[in-house]
């Protein structure tokens, strides 16, 4: 699961320096002047933050903190509506069946892109939605419940080892970046766990907590405030380096070199998005993640913000999406 994401950068522009931007470039492209005053006055009512998982996940948890921000920023309330089910396919189509113009955004992970490889989708990931901004990268974790014994991923392989096909791991969905990530750990290992697929991340945590599964693969922003409660024990981190919020827990790669489990969020919007409305949200975006706060806020959470624009995170999406199916190929995962 290698990821390269790339580094962006560039001046920020202020809110009215963006605007006067977006008028010169809407004039000299030939859109209609009343393009740009559709930026200006946009908002004029509130925004639907689509979140394609139940609550409790690392989506919910990055859609909830962008909602808050969206909200101060431009002035309208920014509601979250989730809408879980189907590895995030239903909230997916209903956000790409929606009108483009700004009010109905979705946020999405690294399982966007996974979801092509194993479904038959109602939706095309390329053309019916597009990119409006980066948000982050964080790991993913390996964790089990406290009553598990093993402290290390180490012991954990041993444990999987001496009971083939005993333990199980939960994950958020079937082809979710979860799923994936706990299959590489799997081939790499050379264990047998048993798939345990949830309808979101939330639900598949809350049942390894309470013992009903043994061995968490979930997103660190995700877990962290239960690891530190005690309710679930970590072992390993999929990023390439031990992340501060959790100094003392392993790189999964520690033990398995060349393991890589890192996850992106971004946020989307329905096709045929006003190119003004699009450069002012990402603008807005941006403004956001540039903010120390907002910064110190995500690290908290384990998540590191990425600043790109709408153009590169279209390509990482792309890129991703030919990845996975490859890999999805390789290692024969499928949604049954």
């Amino acid at each position: 699961m290698k990821s390269a994401l790339p580094h962006f950068s560039g001046k920020l522009l202020t809110l009215p320096a963006a605007t006067a931007v977006i008028a010169a470039l809407t004039s000299a492209a030939g859109v209609p002047a009343h393009a740009a005053d559709a930026a200006r006055d946009f908002p004029h009512r509130p925004i639907r933050m689509i979140v394609p998982f139940p609550p409790g996940g690392s989506n919910d948890i990055l859609g909830r903190f962008m909602a808050q921000k969206l909200t101060e920023r431009l002035g309208q309330q920014t509601v979250v509506d989730n809408r879980g089910g189907a590895d995030g396919i239903i909230g997916t189509e209903l956000a790409a069946r929606a009108a483009p113009d700004g009010y109905t955004l979705l946020i999405v992970s690294t399982s966007y892109s996974m979801n092509p490889a194993i479904h038959k989708l109602p939706y095309d990931p390329l053309k019916s939605l597009v990119p409006v901004a980066l948000i982050g990268t964080g790991p993913n974790l390996l964790a089990t419940t406290p009553s598990v014994p093993a402290n290390s991923v180490k012991e954990l392989i041993a444990l999987a080892k001496a009971k083939p096909g005993h333990l199980r791991y939960a994950s958020s969905g079937i082809g979710g970046f979860n799923h994936f990530g706990g299959e590489l750990f799997k081939s790499l290992a050379g264990i047998d766990m048993v798939h345990v697929p949830y309808k979101g991340g939330g639900p598949a945590m809350i049942d390894v907590m309470s013992g009903q599964v043994e061995v968490l693969v979930s997103t660190l922003i995700q877990a962290l405030p239960h690891i530190r409660s005690g309710k679930l024990k970590a072992l390993g981190v999929g990023s390439a380096k031990r992340t501060p919020v959790l100094p003392d827990v392993p790189t999964i790669a520690e033990t398995i070199p060349g393991y890589d489990g890192t996850i992106w969020w971004g946020i989307l919007a329905p096709a045929g998005l006003p190119a003004a409305i699009l450069t002012k949200l990402n603008t807005e975006i941006g403004v956001i993640l540039r903010d120390p706060e907002s910064a110190k806020r995500l690290a908290a959470e384990a998540a590191e913000p990425v600043i790109a624009p709408p153009a590169a995170f279209g390509k990482i999406i792309a890129t991703d999406i030919a990845k996975w199916n490859r890999i999805a190929k390789e290692a024969g995962i499928t949604a049954h």
